[in-house]
């Protein structure tokens, strides 16, 4: 199994000290995490797309093109790309350069996003978030295929024998959808071959089992290679000496994230400690506790889903980089070398 790590970039006050860091230190902590995670061997580092002041990045192929010049093996992926309201022409090419810059190491985690905010910025009406996404992804795909392109579709002006350029390292980008309760979503990502990467920020790891069942029976139907049906699981991780140290450090920056989160999106919903103590027990999908607890709700999970990643997200909430560059560092010497072994096959 790879294992990785990716960050959205929040831009949230520590909840111990009340001050936010600026949009260039948090940019900065995020390169000097993809070089720590490349040093200590991890598989994958991930940059996510928002559009909003309370978050630092806007355009992951800039950041990630950066942090290819600092590293030399770990794979480079958006985390996510927000389709419907992204060019694809644009997307493919700038990620086809990000493939070029690192020699190969470029990914794509294409999803519908959690905010509308996009949609007006660049001329969408979300009344059209779903066909968007489809259309998008669709060209996508034929674009990642083809150097020259014709293409006519109902959301973007049309594509007469156009020279797609420049062409990735690698033979095709490898695109995967992120998917959080969506069946049809999931239906979609097996429908298209691609991968699909599992967002799963709680509850019951068994409740998102018809995503990956029906991810595959589409994929079947749709005469994809087994080959090409890979599962990413990714999720909310705090990694520390013991279950309860870590319920203890992470609830602070856990509370601050979530309250953020439901603020902006008019929710008035928080968390007790007893309800975290609830959302972290050993039969959740949060992945918090200690290296050992993590190691087992991976695998109890890769009995469920026989997942080929787990990815990550750590740095949440204002949580500041020391306490990021650990859990880096438990991942990467604690978890991830048992998990690869009892995962080879």
């Amino acid at each position: 199994m790879e294992i990785g790590i990716y960050t959205l970039a929040d831009l949230n006050p520590n909840p111990q000290t009340g001050r936010t860091i600026s949009f260039k230190q948090r940019i900065d902590e995020i390169i000097k995490a993809a070089k720590m995670a490349d040093d200590a061997g991890l598989d994958l580092f991930g940059v996510g797309e928002h559009h909003r002041l309370d978050y630092a990045v806007s355009t992951p192929a800039v950041v990630l093109s950066a942090i290819s010049q600092v590293t030399k093996q770990i794979k480079l992926t958006s985390a996510t790309t927000v389709l419907n309201t992204i060019d694809p022409v644009r997307l493919f090419e700038d990620f086809a350069t990000l493939d070029l810059l690192s020699d190969g190491r470029a990914e794509i985690i294409a999803s519908r996003g959690a905010f509308l905010d996009s949609f007006p910025l660049f001329g969408y009406d979300p009344k059209n978030y779903d066909e968007l996404f489809e259309e998008h992804l669709k060209l996508l795909l034929h674009l990642n295929a083809n150097e020259k392109v014709t293409w006519n579709g109902r959301y973007r002006s049309s594509l007469k024998d156009a020279e797609i350029s420049p062409r990735p390292v690698q033979q095709k980008i490898p695109i995967w959808a992120g998917v959080g309760s969506s069946l049809e979503s999931a239906e979609r990502a097996g429908r298209f071959g691609i991968g699909l990467a599992i967002v799963m920020l709680g509850g019951n790891p068994s409740e998102y089992k018809p995503l990956v069942d029906l991810y595959r029976i589409s994929s079947d139907q749709a005469g994809h290679p087994i080959e090409n049906m890979k599962v990413g699981v990714t999720g909310h991780a705090y990694i520390s000496k013991t279950s309860q140290q870590a319920i203890k450090e992470f609830y602070p920056y856990h509370s601050t994230y979530w309250a953020h989160l439901n603020r902006q999106q008019g929710v008035k919903k928080t968390f007790s400690k007893e309800d975290f103590n609830q959302m972290a027990g050993k039969e959740t999908a949060l992945f918090v506790g200690s290296s050992q607890q993590i190691i087992e709700k991976v695998l109890t999970q890769y009995e469920l889903f026989g997942h080929q990643r787990f990815i990550a997200q750590m740095d949440i909430g204002g949580m500041p980089f020391k306490k990021v560059a650990e859990n880096i560092e438990r991942l990467a010497t604690e978890v991830a070398p048992v998990i690869r072994k009892e995962t080879r096959q």
